[in-house]
């Protein structure tokens, strides 16, 4: 069965302040993108049993989104036999301290989300360390937006996936997963997984841009780091039967070619990985 690394609740428009959604909706030449999430829509596009989902909201001040964890805990309670809840801290904000021991001890939430770009921070700063304690001591996987956006004011600069080998390094018993397959950073998200035992990375909210996922998962085949490689969607913006069909469908861009294929058993591999074992969850 499928485990899905990565899927979002929050209510739309309302967690989002209206410069994020202006600049969605011109990264799509004008059509606003419906990111309304609906348990029964999500499950409609599934043509196979998910085993579970994990899911999160989202904290970034600096580039206006806000979902309060209260919300993620309700979704949750709405479907506990197939969903996990992670809370989410912007540290640059006062209080996430208190955030992180609420959202584990009151809420039951099983492991954190950061936007270290939407919110304009470095995980490797010094600062954290105290985020990156509590989870080492609470066994909470951290699951790190590391991939490109079009928000004007999110700092690439803090999305490089390099920074989480220094974390890695300081703190190497938390679980990590870096999102996105690091994108367009792929190579830095490839070398840091293979160094390190207890990070990963997901390939969620990539399949619509095939080519670029294909070599990406080339370096992850060159490297022999597939079984770092989680399953995500990145839902609403696409879905579990959209990813499923993208990950099987790019061998057939090099028929005819002496490309080389990626190893379809692989692909499977990752489909169905247990990502919930791996991560402790």
């Amino acid at each position: 069965m499928i485990v899905d690394i990565h899927s979002h609740v929050w209510e739309y428009p309302e967690h989002f302040d209206n410069e994020f959604r202006e600049q969605l909706k011109q990264a799509r030449a004008g059509d606003e993108l419906d990111l309304t999430v609906r348990y029964e829509d999500y499950t409609a596009l599934c043509r196979e049993p998910v085993r579970a989902t994990v899911v999160f909201g989202g904290k970034a001040k600096l580039s206006g989104l806000w979902v309060d964890d209260n919300y993620v805990a309700e979704c949750v309670a709405a479907h506990p036999d197939v969903r996990i809840g992670f809370m989410s801290l912007d540290p640059t904000q006062p209080g996430w301290q208190d955030e992180m021991r609420f959202g584990r001890d009151e809420l039951q939430l099983k492991g954190i989300k950061l936007l270290p770009m939407y919110a304009g921070f470095r995980p490797d700063d010094p600062s954290l360390d105290p985020l990156w304690t509590y989870a080492t001591e609470h066994q909470l996987p951290v699951l790190l937006h590391a991939g490109t956006t079009t928000i004007a004011a999110a700092p690439l600069e803090r999305t490089l996936p390099l920074h989480l080998d220094a974390v890695a390094i300081r703190f190497p018993s938390v679980k990590i997963i870096m999102a996105h397959l690091g994108h367009p950073f792929e190579n830095q998200a490839v070398v840091v997984v293979r160094k390190h035992p207890n990070v990963y990375t997901d390939v969620s909210a990539l399949h619509y841009r095939p080519w670029q996922l294909y070599n990406s998962l080339m370096l992850v085949q060159e490297y022999g780091v597939w079984d770092k490689v989680l399953f995500g969607t990145d839902y609403p913006f696409t879905s579990v039967d959209a990813s499923v069909d993208g990950l099987r469908g790019l061998n057939g861009m090099v028929e005819g070619t002496n490309l080389p294929r990626l190893i379809p058993d692989e692909i499977e591999a990752m489909i169905y990985r247990d990502s919930l074992s791996l991560l402790g969850l």
